[in-house]
């Protein structure tokens, strides 16, 4: 074989945990013995969590995946015909053909898994810096209309819309401005800003330059959790690139327009991922939540106008200019525009991050993309949106996947994170959990999260013991409403979702039975 081939094989972390660095040793190795040339590129995953680790090879009809592959199976896949792209079992053809990822319709992830992620003329070579020479030629007033255009809103759980909060800061009067990208992505089952980060860096630098020019801030911290060591070394290689090709730094692209990146590295607390505990952090001091007013967007950063938004967000904004924020508008149903990075995780048989426009619904997420359940019993409860979003029994799958269906529900969407459990669950435990977590990772600023929760785990062991459970089911709702209402933040404020969700749709957990369980207004929709 005379020519070079090339071999991808992911440097993300989820593939690096199966094994991936020894599977590209091995297939170094074995090439090297056999006289074999070939060029490994370490990209990022393409999401497909249960193939991970995923070879594809470069061939005249595009790229062929295998997968997974151990690196004890490189050299039969060698005597098949790997580089060739030639029939195994591992083989799953064309990867773009592979049906998973073909019914997907990605934007913020189109690149990832495609490119190497530290290569600038890969990310240029695949659309990359589009966006950002749009925003060049416009006016700050344009960039922040085009944004209310799309109709794109925060994807880190808030979900208010970023084109609204671009243009506030923008109006704001002050003698400088940031952009915070929160990276302390810390809910449970979520990893689609992880591997954005490791998957397409550039994407996120191009989407805090614009949001820069946008508003006229000169400078971006991006905050990433400590957990996420890869995420971290590659940003921060990004950053030093981005930079030495000109587009960071006194003058972008040569013009007159500055802006600049730090990394910053969270130190493992969860309530920094609420947005003023994340700029306490950020300023040097313990992650304390901020009353509110004043607005991060009036007085955030150093007493600064301060945009904050997650990875998704910024990302997106990149790709919105760059195709134009009418096609993004099309995609998505009512308020809820565009699309969203459902990351699957939980008992399922194909976890992975599945990009798709709003409207679809989570029966059609856990039986099409996740496969139903890895352990082949009934699922039970599917928990969405993180530690603190509602669990969800099946009557409740087929609301449509948009913001304000699930609110009406007493859920949330949150940063699209599911976590499905089967018929052995106990949603008396998990409601239990919920409580416990809260009661750990509260800052303890505000006392109906700090004491609520204490109390709160206390009351479920009551309830679970058989303690005059009626009165202690009355006790919990209330307590649960008091924290709804009374928190400084999300923190407090949305962890009676799980429990009152458990409460109220599996209440045999508890040892109730449906009456005792539920009162005649739904508590969380009421809070709202």
């Amino acid at each position: 074989m005379s020519a070079i081939v090339r071999v991808f094989i992911p440097r993300d972390a989820l593939s690096l945990a199966l094994g991936a660095d020894a599977v590209a040793q091995a297939l170094r190795a074995q090439c090297a013995k056999r006289g074999l040339t070939v060029e490994i590129v370490r990209n990022g995953s393409r999401g497909m969590a249960w193939l991970e680790p995923l070879v594809e090879v470069q061939t005249a009809r595009g790229r062929v995946a295998y997968g997974p592959v151990a690196a004890g199976q490189i050299g039969a896949l060698l005597d098949a015909g790997l580089l060739e792209g030639a029939p195994h079992a591992l083989c799953h053809g064309p990867t773009d053909a592979i049906p998973w990822l073909a019914r997907q319709q990605r934007v913020t992830f189109r690149r990832v898994g495609v490119i190497d992620p530290l290569s600038l003329d890969d990310y240029a070579a695949n659309g990359g810096w589009e966006g950002l020479r749009q925003a060049l030629d416009m006016a700050p007033e344009a960039i922040c209309d085009a944004m209310v255009r799309s109709g794109l809103r925060g994807r880190g759980g808030a979900a208010f819309p970023a084109g609204v909060k671009w243009t506030t800061v923008r109006r704001a009067q002050a003698p400088r401005k940031f952009i915070a990208c929160n990276a302390d992505e810390g809910d449970s089952g979520t990893y689609a800003d992880r591997m954005l980060m490791e998957g397409d860096p550039f994407m996120l630098i191009e989407g805090m330059i614009i949001a820069g020019l946008a508003v006229g801030a000169d400078f971006g911290y991006v905050y990433i959790r400590s957990e996420y060591p890869h995420a971290i070394e590659t940003m921060r290689e990004a950053v030093r690139r981005a930079h030495g090709a000109g587009f960071l730094g006194p003058r972008i692209l040569g013009g007159t327009h500055a802006f600049d990146i730090e990394v910053r590295v969270g130190a493992g607390s969860y309530v920094c991922g609420e947005e003023t505990a994340m700029l306490e952090s950020i300023e040097g001091r313990r992650g304390m939540v901020r009353a509110k007013p004043p607005l991060p967007a009036l007085s955030g950063l150093f007493g600064q106008p301060t945009v904050i938004n997650n990875v998704l967000t910024l990302a997106t904004a990149a790709a919105i200019l760059a195709q134009g924020p009418e096609a993004y508008a099309a995609l998505g149903t009512g308020r809820s525009r565009g699309t969203l990075p459902f990351q699957l995780a939980g008992n399922l048989r194909q976890p992975g991050l599945v990009e798709i426009p709003f409207g679809s619904s989570l029966r059609d997420l856990l039986e099409s993309w996740g496969g139903g359940s890895a352990s082949g019993r009934a699922l039970k409860a599917v928990q969405v949106g993180g530690p603190l979003g509602a669990y969800l029994p099946p009557s409740q799958w087929d609301l449509p996947l948009d913001y304000e269906a699930y609110a009406t529900a007493g859920a949330v969407l949150g940063h699209g994170g599911i976590v499905a459990h089967d018929d052995t669950a106990d949603l008396a435990g998990l409601a239990r959990y919920a409580m416990e977590f809260c009661a750990i990772e509260s800052c303890g600023k505000c006392t109906p999260c700090r004491i609520g929760s204490t109390r709160g785990v206390e009351v479920i062991d009551r309830i679970r013991a058989g303690d005059r459970k009626e009165t202690q089911v009355v006790l919990l709702r209330d307590l649960c409403d008091t924290m709804l209402n009374g928190s400084l933040c999300a923190m407090g404020g949305m962890t009676p979702y799980p429990v009152l969700s458990a409460l109220n749709y599996f209440p045999g957990d508890f040892g109730l039975d449906d009456g005792a369980a539920r009162t005649t207004h739904n508590d969380m929709e009421t809070a709202q």
